[in-house]
C-alpha cells in the first residue's frame, strides 16, 4: 500500500492523476476543509503525531510513503522520515524549488528573527503567511496596520479572532494568486511591506514577489532549509506507476 501525505496542489495533482488505474493507496490530510480538494474516497482526515504514524503504517500495511506536505510543514516531514527509517519503509520526498536569492528582498531565517524585524517597522504589513502565527504577529504589531489573507476556513477565521483582529484586517481568500490580483489587493490596503513564505512558485510566491517589485513594496521572505527529496512531479507519477506494477 502506498501512503500520500497531503496538504498541496502537487498531491491533488497526483491523484488525479493516478486515482484512475490504481487503488493500492491512502491519502492523509490534516484538515476536513483540505479533503475538498481531493478527488478521491481513499482520504484519511486527522493529525498524525509520530505514534499515529506507525499504527497507520502497520494498520494499513504501508510499505510506500510519498511525502507531498507543504516545505513548511517539517515536523511532518521529519516523523515520516523517522517513522519509516524505524519501520523500514521506502520514503520519497518531494520538493518543491526555493527561489533564487535577490538583492531587493529582506530574507529571514526563521519566524523569530521576523517577529524581531516587525517591531523595528512602520507601515502598512500584508501576512501572507497563514492564520497558525497571528497571535504572535499580532503582539509586535504596535501601531502599525497589519492585515491577515488567510484560508477562508472557520479554524483559520477563528485563529484571527482569537488574536483580536479586526474585520477590516482579515482578508479569507482561497489562493494561488495571480500577480495582476496580489497588485490589486496590495494597493486596495496601500502595502508597504509583504511578508510571505517561500512556497516555491507553485505556491504563489513569485507572483507576490513581482507584484511587490512593481508597486515599490518591500517583500520580507521568512526562508527555509534546502531539502533533499525530487523536484519533479512526474518522476514521483513514475515511482507510483512502477511500484503498483512490481
Amino acid at each position: 500500500m502506498i501512503w500520500i501525505i497531503g496538504g498541496t496542489s502537487e498531491a491533488r495533482e497526483i491523484v488525479s492523476r493516478i486515482k484512475d488505474y490504481m487503488d493500492n493507496f491512502i491519502v492523509t490530510v490534516a484538515t476536513e476543509d483540505a479533503r475538498e480538494f481531493i478527488d478521491t474516497d481513499r482520504v484519511i482526515v486527522g493529525r498524525l503525531d509520530i505514534e499515529d504514524m506507525g499504527r497507520l503504517i502497520e494498520d494499513k500495511g504501508i510499505s510506500l510513503i510519498i511525502d507531498l506536505t507543504h516545505p513548511y510543514a517539517d515536523i511532518v516531514s521529519e516523523n515520516a522520515k523517522k517513522i519509516a527509517k524505524d519501520k523500514r519503509v521506502k520514503y520519497i520526498r518531494y520538493v518543491r524549488e526555493k527561489m533564487d536569492n535577490e538583492d531587493d528582498i529582506i530574507y529571514l531565517e526563521n519566524y523569530e528573527q521576523t517577529y524581531k524585524y516587525l517591531k523595528n517597522i512602520e507601515g502598512v504589513v500584508f501576512f501572507t503567511t497563514g492564520s497558525k502565527n497571528i497571535k504572535d504577529f499580532e503582539k509586535v504589531r504596535g501601531d502599525n496596520r497589519f492585515i491577515y489573507r488567510i484560508l477562508p476556513t472557520i479554524p483559520s477565521i477563528e485563529q484571527a479572532n482569537n488574536s483580536n483582529v479586526s474585520m477590516n484586517d482579515i482578508v479569507a481568500m482561497l489562493g494561488p494568486f495571480s500577480k495582476e490580483f496580489n497588485k490589486s489587493i496590495f494597493q486596495n490596503y496601500k502595502v508597504d511591506y509583504c511578508v510571505t513564505k517561500d512556497s516555491g512558485s507553485n505556491g504563489g510566491t513569485r507572483d507576490k514577489i513581482n507584484a511587490c517589485k512593481e508597486l515599490g513594496i518591500k517583500t520580507i521572505l521568512i526562508d527555509r532549509d534546502i531539502e533533499d527529496g525530487i523536484r519533479n512531479l512526474e518522476e514521483i507519477e513514475k515511482i507510483i506507476k512502477n511500484y503498483n506494477y512490481k
